[in-house]
């Protein structure tokens, strides 16, 4: 069961995942959960309609009420699992991996992510030869209707009539996203927001004829930023596969660091919520530290990963929680990510400030160079950590051990962490309002790397 990865599932079809695996998934979730009711979403990738129809057949025949959304995004598989009281919620998705695969995503009650040992009973259960328990009563609902709840709710995350006029680039790569946007553009609209919507690579085509929807990789990225300078938009929207995830592009067709959109999500929750905790990985964290300061709000550090986030948020009640890998966390909705609400709160930041997001992101880049994730691939990772802290720990001024080994010298600052899935060291340094520095740190990490 290599599908198996830390938080979810993802494999090749016809060996990793097929609809056999799928079924009995399916299954061994409804046994370890107990769930009455599950729902049920899928993207629109090829193979996704078949593999959803098995994990429906896998559930029913566990005598589970299924909820099926049909094609929707995971983050509406969350908002309905919490919204409609299900046990639990499954998306078949493989979000931005390259077609031959697909995936799962699954959640428990509330949306609340699963419990490690539950998960690791699922795969036990699903790798295991014997027969998994039967029971009447199962049958399977269309519950696509939930969408307009969905819009609703996602909508009231910014207050009727405070957005624009702002015109906006979106590109939804060809993945699930165009349907959803659409209905949320008209909720927008009946709330009086000034949005005009400009919309690229809109209809979900599960060939992908325009590339996979990975936006995180930069040789992805200029066709949006072409089309953003194209339209005079005020900045740029890019969906991965199941919309979870989206990235920034600024006016310019820049694109906006990850580190510096968890800034600009903190500054905008803290405008209208003056005091409220921020949970952010330590990769990188200046700018986002700067901007929660100047806002009067708590900084806390969580390490990376969605269970951890989420488990920071609830036990600080935080508002909002973000990762540089485009993660964004949402009190408001069942402290789980979204790739929609984070464009409207910074459409609601613009629309504040008076401020263009090609103003507010430069001077982040300015008073904040970073790096970028520099990946690094070596043996012995414990041995490569240790010598990085050996010879420069004496030098910082702090140091942290949150996620990785984090070095604070004052002017500039390095994160240094182990992949949890490959043997891959990944580096960012980043320096205030100095790029030589951030250079500097760079070769030095390396020099001691390498050895």
């Amino acid at each position: 069961m290599s599908a198996f990865k830390t938080y979810d599932i993802r494999g090749r079809l016809g060996t990793e995942l097929t609809e056999t695996i799928a079924e009995r998934i399916a299954r061994a979730f409804a046994a370890v959960t107990g769930a009455g009711a599950v729902v049920l979403a899928r993207d629109c990738r090829e193979s996704s309609p078949a593999l959803a129809d098995a994990v429906a057949a896998g559930l029913v025949a566990s005598g589970v009420w299924v909820l099926d959304l049909g094609m929707a995004g995971t983050e509406e598989m969350y908002f309905a699992t919490a919204h409609l009281g299900a046990g639990g919620g499954i998306c078949v998705t493989a979000s931005h991996n390259p077609r031959e695969y697909n995936g799962m995503k699954l959640v428990g009650q509330g949306a609340v992510p699963l419990p490690d040992a539950d998960f690791a009973r699922i795969r036990a259960l699903t790798e295991g030869r014997d027969a998994l328990p039967a029971a009447p009563g199962g049958m399977r609902e269309d519950r696509s209707s939930v969408r307009a709840d969905y819009v609703a709710h996602v909508a009231s995350f910014v207050g009727a009539g405070d957005l624009g006029p702002l015109r906006i680039l979106m590109n939804s790569g060809n993945g699930a996203a165009g349907p959803t946007l659409d209905a949320l553009a008209e909720g927008l609209a009946i709330r009086g927001q000034k949005l005009d919507l400009v919309r690229m690579h809109h209809q979900p085509d599960g060939t992908f004829p325009n590339g996979i929807p990975n936006p995180l990789l930069p040789e992805n990225r200029p066709v949006t930023a072409a089309a953003v300078r194209q339209s005079g938009a005020e900045f740029g929207v890019a969906f991965d596969g199941d919309f979870d995830r989206c990235f920034l592009f600024d006016g310019d067709g820049g694109f906006v660091d990850g580190e510096h959109v968890v800034a600009l999500l903190a500054s905008a929750h803290l405008a209208h919520q003056a005091g409220a905790a921020i949970v952010h990985d330590p990769r990188v964290v200046w700018a986002v530290q700067d901007a929660v300061r100047k806002g009067g709000g708590r900084s806390i550090l969580a390490p990376t990963g969605h269970v951890f986030l989420k488990a920071a948020m609830r036990r600080e009640g935080a508002v909002y929680g973000g990762e540089m890998s485009a993660h964004h966390y949402f009190r408001g909705f069942m402290y789980c990510d979204s790739g929609m609400i984070p464009w409207l709160k910074l459409a609601e930041l613009v629309s504040d400030r008076g401020q263009s997001v090609s103003e507010l992101v430069g001077a982040m880049r300015r008073d904040f160079p970073s790096s970028g994730e520099i990946n690094f691939r070596v043996a012995d990772l414990p041995s490569v950590v240790a010598r990085v802290q050996a010879t420069l720990e004496p030098e910082a001024r702090s140091s942290d051990r949150t996620d990785g080994l984090s070095l604070d010298f004052g002017d500039w600052r390095l994160n240094l962490r182990a992949s949890n899935t490959e043997p891959l060291l990944r580096l960012n340094v980043e320096a205030r309002g100095d790029a030589g520095l951030v250079a500097a740190g760079v070769a030095r990490v390396q020099a001691l790397i390498e050895g």
